[in-house]
């Protein structure tokens, strides 16, 4: 079994404790596959929660104005709610999708990648050949877009030092800020233990909460009135916002790896479960940024909303700081997922010495590949658009409605198959966002060097 997003070092076996055979399905006692997982270093709900709050309060929350900028603000506002119960939906609909196949495997954890693929091979006929082909897609946008995340914090740490060190030293260029924090990158992203993590989760979180407070006096400090900046966008710009917003709110490559790595599983779930607890957090604090700070700054509100604050102002360049310290930590977390799918399902298997070498030297390629493309294009908010419309779009919304519709056929679709309908506007939405928002965003990068 690929353990592609199970974050940490994860021990499993299937069939302890269970009269269940995964081959021969003899007859025996329910199994549950929660009761089943056996973690090396399993997660409380707290902790779960800090890492789902780190995880999506980073650059996403800060280039929220930005994104209010493009959609206009009601337009913003309104839509920032909506996408954000769909994708807390889609959340819910993937985890409830993997526990049920994991049932009827009986094995007690499948990766995001297994679990389209064992979808597609129980669903319609005409979907049962892209069973094995979808492991290596699902693998690809995952790592895309963790590593996209990864490209976007070196850009954010970097500018935000290069902000507060020109005032006291000679200007350098941003790239040579990327530079001096990649050693400290490398270090941090050694850390092999998910559970090593979450004390430095928890104080990113907590600086964090911090900033955000100090950003919002400022927002609003002599903050103008709410009619001074329009309340629609221009149609173009929406899935800019769009691809900007999925990127903020959407942490679905670290999600489905938290619960995997809990320890009580069966609290994630729920109206008042971990995840729609961590949600719900998550979308208020987005439209408070977004609303008030394009109200303050308007069509000026930069890809980062702290680049927007007074560059001479100490408790401003305090914030600048405090947010690339929280960014720098949370590159830890947001690496391990790619270095996990490629390590434990592609290149594990075929190292039989120095395992722990050929570990680190991923890791540092990972770190470096990262650091390389931050360098060749620095563009911090066309890029978070660019990643949260191509992946996100087809991780977060398109694929866990193809898994529901796969895990409910053919004889669980609902009356006058309800959830075959919702699903398939959910994926259309899905393809629409990602083609639309990867051609519009790709057009302003290649638009924005001329």
């Amino acid at each position: 079994m690929s353990k592609g997003d199970s974050i940490g070092l994860q021990k499993v076996n299937g069939n302890k404790g269970s009269n269940y055979s995964v081959e021969d399905g003899s007859p025996g006692p329910p199994y549950d596959p929660h009761a089943h997982r056996e973690l090396a270093n399993p997660t409380t709900d707290r902790e779960t929660l800090i890492h789902i709050l780190k995880g999506s309060l980073g650059t996403g929350i800060l280039a929220m104005p930005n994104a209010f900028y493009n959609s206009g603000l009601i337009v913003g506002t309104i839509a920032t709610f909506v996408i954000g119960f769909i994708c807390t939906y889609c959340l819910h609909v993937l985890v409830r999708s993997q526990y049920e196949l994991c049932k009827r495997k009986k094995v007690p954890i499948l990766s995001y990648p297994e679990t389209m693929r064992v979808a597609l091979q129980q669903g319609p006929s005409c979907l049962k050949p892209f069973a094995n082909i979808s492991v290596p897609i699902v693998d690809g946008f995952l790592i895309i877009y963790q590593l996209g995340i990864c490209v976007c914090y070196i850009m954010f740490v970097a500018t935000s030092i290069k902000q507060v060190a020109d005032i006291y030293a000679t200007p350098l260029d941003v790239r040579i800020h990327m530079l001096i924090i990649l050693v400290p990158l490398m270090l941090i992203t050694y850390i092999r233990n998910l559970k090593l993590l979450a004390p430095f989760s928890q104080l990113a979180n907590i600086i964090t909460f911090i900033g955000i407070g100090i950003t919002l006096y400022y927002i609003f400090d002599d903050l103008p009135a709410i009619n001074s900046v329009p309340y629609v966008g221009v149609l173009r710009n929406f899935v800019l916002y769009m691809g900007t917003t999925l990127f903020a709110l959407e942490a679905v490559g670290v999600i489905l790896a938290l619960e995997n790595n809990m320890k009580t599983p069966k609290s994630f779930g729920g109206y008042t479960g971990v995840l729609n607890q961590g949600m719900v957090v998550i979308v208020i604090l987005y439209v408070l940024v977004g609303f008030f700070g394009y109200v303050k700054y308007g069509s000026d509100a930069l890809g980062s909303v702290t680049l927007n604050l007074p560059k001479t102002d100490i408790l401003a360049q305090i914030v600048k700081l405090i947010f690339a310290v929280a960014i720098f930590v949370t590159y830890a977390l947001q690496c391990y997922v790619p270095v996990d799918i490629v390590w434990n399902t592609y290149m594990k298997k075929h190292i039989t010495s120095k395992e722990l070498f050929w570990e680190y030297f991923l890791r540092t390629t990972a770190v470096l590949i990262t650091f390389v493309l931050a360098v060749a294009v620095p563009r911090l908010e066309l890029f978070i658009s660019l990643f949260g419309a191509f992946c996100l779009s087809a991780l977060g919304i398109a694929f866990p409605a193809i898994i529901e519709i796969c895990v409910m056929w053919p004889d669980n679709l609902g009356t006058c198959y309800y959830i075959l309908f919702r699903n398939f506007l959910l994926i259309l939405f899905g393809i629409a966002g990602l083609l639309v928002g990867t051609y519009t965003s790709i057009s302003d990068i290649i638009t924005s060097f001329q």
